[in-house]
């Protein structure tokens, strides 16, 4: 048998990654199972570069009846997506592109989508 290193997994102590997705972004999955999906980002996960995308990456969880009389149930929920696998998705030029970062004329940091120039935010 070999001794393979597996994955370690980040705990609290770990620096949070700058992510240049944020919470409520449309944006285009690039790579996977749901590849050329769009949806909204629900939730992001600095730590580990992950992110929750409204309909994207179903799984489905079987839930055990707690209480006599219950039923159990089958839920559908959103899992995370690798940040690498999503791009940003411009809705009225219909092009996924990437994001880069710079300064207003005024001072303040924005971010606007490479290929057509467009402001996020």
């Amino acid at each position: 048998m070999l001794n393979t290193p597996q994955k370690a997994k980040p705990n609290k102590m770990d620096k949070p990654l700058k992510m240049r997705i944020r919470k409520g972004d449309t944006v285009k999955v690039i790579k996977g199972k749901d590849k050329g999906k769009t949806g909204e980002v629900l939730k992001t996960i600095p730590i580990e570069n992950r992110v929750i995308v409204k309909g994207i990456n179903l799984r489905t969880k079987h839930i055990k009846p707690s209480q006599e009389g219950e039923n159990g149930r089958i839920v559908t929920e959103e899992a995370s997506l690798h940040a690498s696998n999503v791009m940003i998705y411009s809705s009225s030029k219909k092009v996924a592109s990437r994001v880069e970062i710079f300064i207003d004329k005024d001072g303040t940091k924005k971010r606007r989508l490479k290929k057509t120039g467009e402001l996020i935010d």
